[in-house]
């Protein structure tokens, strides 16, 4: 399959703020909290400063010591200052390395042993509360981006250093590293370069162009160690839209600040978006002037999907979801409108990117696949990682030439749609798809803010199932909803800050499963 080929400088992200500060240098970029690394600036700056805080703290990294090519790890407490300090990073020339804020000390401590002594930018709070002191032993020199610790050097020592000229490194070159969500064990360390980040760009721009025909607020709330925040800040302020980042996803207070600051566009995890369905019934509308709303990461239920669009008071509203992974970015997109009604099939997540992307379903059994019988999902990016950082063997197990198996099954459609229907380890023997069933289950019974089906010791799907305000399940209700489904276990309840997540709020799904065949779980039956 023909692919464009990206002939270009790469995404670089080390001069982005500073290329957006030349076109637009008052737009602004809205916080809902306070920058660890400048508290001072407030919640509210425009491009010129953030392009001013990048220059000074790349200055203070090369004062440092840090050197092109080094690598950086960025493992901090949760803000968007780990966006700023990265592009600081890869203004140098050195490549950053982001670890999620929601690891554990010993997975940290992991990941930054297969990257051969990198320098760390942490905190004294992570330090004293997760990494400890034998964090040293693996890091080349430890950073904080706050706070003080004697075996550690403070980047606020290295105020007023002289500014540096950024380094401009091949597009080839490694610029930045990721690690995969971890829902099947340790993560993996994705390495992206400044070409296969552009790769992903291109489709992604496009769209935003082509959604947003004036400069409209955009309203992300997206990990700041995903891959896709790299992405998606550089079409928001390279178009000159007003930005709105959001760290926290409490319904209340992002209530309060979309009434404020009204976004056209945004940009979430599809678990934020199930959180955000109240904002529907807020009497200030702070949905009321989306145009688009745009969910990747996981599946996006049509409840969700429903309630958000009818919240929305424009013309045509429309609600994009984008099927993708760390590693080779988005690969395929539909879109929802409110003319579809609340019962379309979300298992579809639509076609690649003509000229772009390309699709293909490897059948396991001989035959053509199909919903009961589903193959590998294969795909094919100029986006696709170049490696996993000291796992290469792994990465050659999933690239078939230019293809990459996603570790998903599905099937195509004589029209050319793409569904897909569980991750290959998420399969439950007589079940077509786990993911179709939790569906229905969150249409049919509206307090339900999560449900998962995990197979259980007899191998039956369990569901785990969280309520708004964990109120108790009805259990008429539950009979009522699960009626004509396959034979289920009876539910257990959670709470939904209980279930095992990943940094984009994925519920690891085979760690529940032996949380509950172990009997160590905070859940209880829930009929």
């Amino acid at each position: 399959m023909f692919l464009q080929r990206v002939g270009n400088r790469g995404i670089r992200l080390g001069t982005l703020f500073e290329r957006a500060a030349r076109r637009h240098p008052a737009c602004p970029v809205i916080l809902d909290h306070d920058l660890d690394i400048a508290p001072e600036r407030g919640r509210r700056l425009v491009l010129t400063e953030l392009a001013d805080l990048v220059d000074d703290f790349a200055s203070r990294l090369w004062a440092a010591r840090v050197r092109p090519g080094e690598r950086v790890v960025v493992h901090k407490s949760n803000s968007f200052d780990i966006s700023l300090l990265t592009c600081a990073i890869v203004r140098i020339g050195a490549v950053p390395a982001l670890l999620s804020p929601k690891l554990d000390g010993a997975t940290v401590r992991e990941l930054v042993s297969r990257m051969n002594r990198p320098y760390l930018i942490t905190d004294q709070v992570k330090i004293e509360t997760e990494l400890s002191d034998k964090v040293f032993d693996l890091a080349e020199r430890v950073l904080l981006a706050t706070g003080t610790h004697p075996q550690a050097v403070s980047l606020a020592d290295f105020a007023g250093a002289e500014r540096v000229a950024p380094v401009t490194m091949p597009r080839e070159h490694p610029t930045l590293i990721t690690h995969t969500s971890g829902t099947t064990g340790v993560p993996k360390l994705a390495v992206h370069t400044g070409q296969t980040f552009q790769a992903r760009y291109r489709p992604q721009a496009t769209i935003v162009a082509a959604a947003l025909r004036k400069r409209e607020p955009i309203a992300i709330h997206v990990s700041f160690v995903h891959s896709r925040m790299y992405t998606a800040m550089p079409i928001s302020i390279l178009q000159g839209h007003p930005l709105l980042i959001l760290r926290e996803d409490d319904p209340e207070a992002v209530a309060d600040l979309f009434a404020a600051v009204p976004p056209g566009f945004i940009e979430a995890h599809p678990n934020a978006f199930l959180r955000w369905e109240v904002l529907a019934d807020d009497p200030r509308g702070p949905l009321a002037n989306v145009k688009y709303f745009s969910s990747t990461f996981d599946a996006i239920h049509p409840r969700t999907v429903n309630r958000l669009l009818r919240a929305s008071r424009r013309r045509a509203p429309r609600f994009a979801q984008s099927y993708g992974q760390s590693e080779v970015g988005p690969i395929a997109a539909r879109t929802y409108s409110r003319k579809g009604g609340a019962d379309f099939d979300a298992r579809c997540v639509g076609r690649p990117f003509p000229g772009m992307t390309g699709v293909r379903v490897v059948s396991r059994d001989g035959r053509r696949p199909t919903k009961s019988s589903p193959g590998y999902i294969e795909v094919l990016s100029n986006g696709r990682i170049i490696t996993y950082l000291g796992e290469h063997p792994r990465w050659e197990l999933q690239a078939e030439g230019e293809w990459w198996r996603m570790g998903d099954v599905g099937y195509r459609t004589k029209w050319g749609c793409l569904h897909m229907l569980d991750r290959e380890v998420d399969e439950i023997p007589g079940i077509d798809s786990t993911l179709e069933i939790e569906d229905k289950l969150l249409t049919r019974l509206p307090e339900l803010i999560e449900v998962v089906l995990v197979p259980n010791a007899d191998d039956l799907p369990q569901p785990v199932v969280s309520t708004r305000e964990n109120r108790p399940l009805d259990p008429a209700a539950w009979r009522a909803a699960v009626a004509g489904l396959p034979r289920l276990a009876d539910p257990v309840q959670w709470r939904q800050e209980d279930l095992p997540q990943t940094a984009t709020t994925k519920i690891r799904r085979l760690e529940l499963a032996e949380l509950l065949k172990a009997g160590r779980h905070n859940g209880e039956p829930a009929t």
